[in-house]
C-alpha cells in the first residue's frame, strides 16, 4: 500500500484522490483437510484435492475523493468487507494496488485492537495509539471518549465482561475522536441500541460536514441511501454498479430476487406456476401532474393485476408504500381495510385508493403481496412501481402540511 501523492490539479478532480484501488483481487486458499490427521496425512503433497481456491475480490478498480460518503453493499460473501480490510491495510492484495492518504480510522470488527484482559480505560490508550494517537493526545481526549461512550464506571472493568453493546460502544468512541481522514465501518452499529445508533449516525454527518472521507459497509440500505454520496455494489467479488445509491439498492434487490428464485426447488417453481401472480401494478394521481407528479390532494391509485391457475381462496392483498431510504410512509391489506375479495382464479384487478393524500417531496416505491390469512407471503414484487411527489419548496418529510409561522404574545 502506498501514498496517494497527486493533487486536485493532476487529477482534475474536484477533490484529491484518498483512496485508489487499482485492478485488485484478493484470493483465499481453503483447506479441506481440517482435521489433524487429515493434515498429517496430507503433509508435503497438497494439491487441488486437498485445498480450493475462493477469489473474494476479482478486478477492482475504484477512486474515492476526499469528503465523499461512500456505501460498499451486496449480499454476505460478496467481497465487501474484504475490500474494506485491503483499504484499510489489514489484508494484502493478492494482485493490484492500493493507494491512500491521511490517518485512516477502522471499525471492521467488533473490539477489534481490544485485549480481553486489559480494563476500558487501558484498552483506550492501546486502541488509540494503534489508530496513530500519542499518550498526550489520548490523555485530551480520554474524557471526551469516555462521555460519548456512555459505559461509566464500566471503563475501569477488564473488556472480556463487556457485552457486545458496550464494546462497539468504547470501539466506536475511540475511532471517532482520533481525527481520522478516512472513517471505515463495518456493521458494527447494528449492535449498539438505537439510542447510540443515533448519537453514531449524528457523528457521522458532523464528519461529513466537516469533510472528512467515509467507507460505510451495512445491511441497512436506508442508510445507504440517507447517507451515502455514492454506493458499491459488490456481486461475487467484481463491481456490478458504482454510482447512485438508489441505482445501486435497486440492483441489489435484483440480484437479491434473482439469488432467491435459483435457490427455488423444481417442487416449489410447480407451485409456483400454479399459484398466485402479480403480472402488473400501477400507480397514478388523479390531477395527473406535471410529468405524472402526484400533486397535494390527489388521490392516489395504485391498481393490482393478479392472476392464478388454481382457485385461491382465503386470502389478501398487501400494498407498502416505502421512502427512498427504505421507511414505511404507508401499509395496508384488504383484510385491515375489511374489503372482501373473492377467490382468485384467472386474472382479477384490484383497485387501491388513497384519498386526499399528502406524501411529501420525493419519490416513493410500492411494495406489493399475495398472502393468505394466516399472514403466509405467496407472492411479493418489492419496489414494483413508483411515484414522485409534486415538491413545493417549503418543507421536507414524508408528509406534507403548508408551514404557517406565526408570533405569540408573552
Amino acid at each position: 500500500m502506498t501514498d496517494v501523492v497527486e493533487n486536485t490539479a493532476a487529477t482534475g478532480a474536484e477533490s484529491p484522490v484518498v483512496v485508489r484501488v487499482k485492478n485488485v483481487s484478493k484470493r483465499f486458499v481453503i483447506r479441506k483437510d481440517n482435521s489433524l490427521k487429515e493434515r498429517l496425512v496430507t503433509f508435503g503433497r497438497v494439491g487441488r484435492r486437498h485445498r480450493e481456491e475462493f477469489w473474494a475480490l476479482r478486478d477492482v478498480d475504484i477512486e474515492i475523493t476526499a469528503g465523499t460518503t461512500v456505501g460498499l453493499i451486496g449480499h454476505n460473501g460478496s467481497g465487501k468487507s474484504t475490500l474494506l480490510k485491503v483499504i484499510g491495510g489489514i489484508l494484502d492484495p493478492t494482485t493490484g494496488v492500493v493507494q491512500n492518504r491521511g490517518r485512516i480510522a477502522a471499525l471492521l470488527e467488533l473490539g477489534a485492537g481490544f485485549h480481553p484482559d486489559l480494563t476500558g480505560r487501558e484498552n483506550v490508550y492501546l486502541n488509540a495509539s494503534i489508530l496513530g494517537l500519542s499518550t498526550a493526545e489520548t490523555d485530551a481526549r480520554f474524557d471526551e471518549i469516555l462521555a460519548f461512550s456512555g459505559i461509566g464506571d464500566f471503563i475501569n472493568s477488564q473488556v472480556k465482561f463487556y457485552s457486545s453493546g458496550m464494546y462497539v460502544r468504547l470501539a466506536f468512541a475511540v475511532a471517532v475522536h482520533t481525527d481520522p481522514d478516512l472513517l471505515l465501518v463495518d456493521e458494527v452499529l447494528a449492535v449498539g441500541d438505537e439510542a447510540f445508533q443515533r448519537k453514531c449516525l449524528d457523528k457521522i454527518r458532523s464528519f461529513q460536514q466537516e469533510g472528512r472521507t467515509i467507507i460505510l459497509v451495512t445491511h441497512s440500505l436506508g442508510q445507504v441511501v440517507e447517507l451515502c454520496d455514492r454506493a458499491v455494489l459488490l456481486n461475487k467479488g467484481e463491481v456490478v454498479v458504482d454510482g447512485d445509491p438508489t441505482d445501486a439498492v435497486a440492483a441489489f434487490r435484483d440480484i437479491l430476487e434473482d439469488r432467491r428464485l435459483a435457490d427455488v426447488t423444481p417442487e416449489q417453481q410447480l407451485e409456483e406456476q400454479s399459484g398466485p401472480k402479480i403480472v402488473a401494478v400501477a400507480a397514478e394521481g388523479s390531477s395527473n401532474g406535471r410529468g405524472g407528479e402526484v400533486m397535494l390532494g390527489d388521490d392516489v391509485h395504485i391498481d393490482v393485476t393478479m392472476e392464478s391457475a388454481t382457485a385461491l381462496t382465503e386470502w389478501m392483498l398487501a400494498v407498502q408504500v416505502n421512502n427512498t431510504t427504505g421507511q414505511v410512509v404507508y401499509g395496508t391489506t384488504t383484510k385491515r381495510a375489511a374489503f372482501p375479495l373473492p377467490d382468485l382464479l384467472g386474472s382479477q384487478r384490484v383497485r387501491l385508493t388513497l384519498p386526499n393524500t399528502h406524501f411529501g417531496p420525493g419519490k416513493y416505491f410500492i411494495n406489493i403481496s399475495i398472502m393468505n390469512t394466516a399472514g403466509v407471503h405467496l407472492h411479493d414484487l418489492p419496489q414494483v412501481a413508483s411515484f414522485d411527489a409534486h415538491d413545493p419548496r417549503d418543507a421536507v418529510g414524508t408528509m406534507y402540511s403548508a408551514p404557517e409561522f406565526s408570533l405569540l404574545d408573552d
